[in-house]
């Protein structure tokens, strides 16, 4: 059984066009992966690139993402759903919320003999760089770009937590960035592991130190204008003094259990 596919409004053309805004044409495309497959969960999970020329000929470039029988177990989903029908609902939800991220093109889900598969298509974000690879090129930058990178990375995380949501996977490697004359761009990636804060302050906490601890190149002053820049400020207060101080002792309570 094939559930009613999505597909956004400005990827219907490209794809109608290419015969490929369905499940089955989608899933049957001969492509190279861009890693190794992830075979966990008792099924297999893929990532290929997608270039399309669109009817003016420009190239419009996605990510394919494909699993069969790679589910996860929830509370709404005792007998498992694929990992990217997590996915493509915080994707949704995101932009619901105003918090930027990646975008879907398509999403469609079936059943085929008890198999669980998904398909889902996101718009490639060639113009960003993930802020692990601004790091590799760090000592490059201007301390005019670094300021903007971090002023625009803790813009992002802040509308994150502002939207009472946290990421919880926090890493480099998922927030996106793009430098361009009039300041930079910030998108979140890789949401299937997104939730409401039920926590509240504790869940922030624990998404800043995620990833401030997988961020081992900033200096101190660098760090501090990552927290200035979350909490939009020129110089710390109360509140955002408690915030470094309770990142501080999170780092050290890892640090010890290690």
């Amino acid at each position: 059984m094939t559930r009613l596919p999505f597909v956004a409004v400005n990827a219907n053309e490209v794809l109608s066009r290419h015969q490929l805004d369905n499940f089955e044409a989608l899933w049957a495309l001969d492509l190279e992966a861009v890693d190794a497959p992830n075979t966990g969960r008792g099924g297999w999970s893929s990532v290929h690139r997608l270039e399309l020329l669109d009817v003016n000929g420009e190239q419009q470039c996605f990510y394919l993402k494909r699993q069969d029988n790679h589910c996860t177990r929830t509370l709404q989903a005792p007998f498992g759903e694929p990992t990217f029908a997590r996915e493509f609902r915080a994707v949704q939800d995101y932009a619901e919320l105003g918090i930027p991220a990646l975008e879907a093109a398509f999403f469609a889900r079936r059943e085929v003999n008890g198999r669980k598969q998904a398909v889902l298509l996101t718009r490639a974000l060639d113009d960003y760089a993930p802020l692990d690879e601004w790091f590799e090129r760090w000592e490059q930058l201007s301390p005019v770009q670094i300021r903007t990178l971090l002023k625009a990375a803790g813009a992002l995380v802040r509308a994150l937590h502002n939207a009472g949501v946290i990421h919880n996977c926090l890493y480099p490697k998922h927030v996106f960035l793009k430098l361009h004359g009039d300041g930079a761009g910030a998108r979140l990636i890789d949401l299937e592991k997104t939730r409401r804060a039920w926590f509240g302050q504790r869940d922030y906490v624990r998404d800043l130190e995620t990833l401030d601890r997988r961020s081992a190149v900033p200096s101190r002053t660098q760090r501090l204008r990552f927290v200035l820049a979350y909490f939009g400020q020129q110089r710390l207060d109360d509140e955002s003094r408690a915030l470094v101080l309770s990142l501080l002792a999170r780092r050290a309570s890892k640090a010890a259990k290690r």
